[in-house]
Parts: C-alpha cells; structure tokens; sequence
C-alpha cells in the first residue's frame, strides 16, 4: 500500500494520512476518526493500525488527526478541524484518483461522537444555537465533503448523558470548556442526540463488555434517531471498548464490513 501525509491547516495537529490500497482508483473513501475521549495524549496512532487493515482490503482510508483539549483543541476547534479535514479530501481527490460519491466516517469513542456529529454538519445552523454555529469556522455546505455514512465504534452519540455519568472524569465539560449550565448552547450544538434524523446511514456498534463508554450512549442515540425515522441500526457485538480498533477481533472485523458495505 501508499502512504501519503497532508497537512490541512498550519497546526501540528491539522494533518491527515491517506493510505491506498494498491488498486486503481478505489471506491470512496473512508475518514479514520481516533478517540481517545478528546484528550490530546490519545493521537491518530490509535487509527493507523486500522488504516492500514482498510487499505489492506481494497479501500482508500483517510486517518485524520485533529487539536484535542490539551493542544489547542476543544471547543471550537476540534470540531473546525474534523471538518476542515474531512474537506481536504476534495482537493486530494483528482491527484489520487479518489472517488468522493461516497465517503464513510469510520468513528471510536470520542471519534464515533465527531463522525456522527460531522455527518449532520448541513443541520448545525438550524440546531436554534446561532452563537454557537458562529464560533465554528466551516466551509459553506456546497463546497464540503460529504459524509455519506457512518459506522460509530462505541460512539459517545448522547453528550448531555456523558456529562450526567460524569464520563472519563468530566470530560464532556473538558471538551467544551465548561459545563452544559453555563454553555447551554454550545452543549446543544456539539451532541449528535440533536441532530436526529441523519439523512445518512449510522451503523452505531457497541462492545457488549464496554466499561469505557456504556452501551446506553449508542443504544440512546439508536432509539432517538430510528423513532425521528433515520436509517440507523444498533449492533452489540462480542468484546470491550478496545476490541473494536483490533485488526484481529471478531468486533473489528464487522465494523469493516459495514464500511465495505456502506461503500458498496
């Protein structure tokens, strides 16, 4: 496989590595989202491993690292940067042949909540949260890229839940610099829960042995969006948190099958 690496802004942290497959012209591509509950000591070395299993079965992945809350990151700008990433893919597309038709978030954790979050990225200004949306530096709607599905790996998909459970020690509040009391809109603009129904497909998988994220994150986030009609789908499969991003677990191994099925 090809490696190539790309900044998308003049941060450290504002770059992405594109792995390709060694076919011609592979079909979409799929935007690696790491977790590591927004904090800056979690990189996109957590993404590779997968990147590489992706290309290694025929398709074009794209492991984006982002400013986390610790490195300049947080609110706004891990948000501004998943999506600014996500965009390069567009000026990426014709030097490597990438079709952009259909591009697929594949999101752990904290990165499943900015793959789902990013797909509804259309909705954000209708959200009734304008103070919010002008703080986010965006491209306009009609020169992005698109997400045209996401498979959320144990996705925090319910951040005012998160918040409640006081999840990996406040970090909720962490990442949006304060807690949903004293920035209610903000809160409101950064959940996925408020965004339903995605138009896109969300596969929202869950370890059944998760005691990182609990599985009420995606099962709540499921319930919301298949109620408002939205093409989602719950899967609970076998194994913990970290099972989903092994290359060698039965879990990983049916995240890639959703992707190659969301790619198809």
């Amino acid at each position: 496989m090809k490696r190539h690496k790309y900044q998308y802004g003049e941060d450290a942290s504002q770059w992405g590595e594109l792995f390709l497959p060694e076919v011609a012209a592979p079909k979409g591509v799929v935007v690696v989202i790491h977790g590591g509950y927004w904090r800056s000591q979690y990189g996109a070395e957590l993404g590779e491993p997968l990147a590489k299993d992706l290309a290694a079965h025929g398709m074009a992945a794209w492991n984006l690292e982002y400013r986390r809350a610790g490195n300049g990151g947080g609110w706004p700008n891990t948000f501004a940067d998943v999506l600014a990433g996500i965009d390069k893919l567009g000026e990426l597309a014709g030097e490597h042949g990438l079709g952009l038709e259909r591009v697929v978030a594949l999101g752990h954790s904290a990165g499943g909540h900015l793959a789902v979050w990013a797909a509804g990225r259309s909705r954000l200004a209708g959200l009734g949260a304008p103070d919010a949306d002008r703080q986010l530096t965006r491209r306009a709607d009609d020169g992005a890229v698109q997400l045209t599905g996401v498979v959320s790996q144990s996705g925090l998909l319910n951040l005012a839940a998160a918040e409640r459970l006081n999840l990996s020690n406040g970090a909720v509040s962490n990442f949006l610099g304060g807690s949903s009391e004293k920035y209610p809109k903000r809160h409101k603009y950064a959940d996925p829960m408020s965004a339903v129904p995605l138009s896109v497909p969300v596969y929202a998988v869950h370890g059944t042995e998760d005691d990182t994220v609990p599985v009420s994150e995606s099962e709540t986030y499921a319930a919301a969006a298949k109620a408002a009609g939205a093409p989602v789908q719950l899967l609970k499969v076998p194994g913990d948190h970290f099972a989903l991003i092994d290359p060698k677990a039965p879990a990983y191994r049916k995240c890639r099958e959703l992707v190659q099925q969301l790619l198809a």
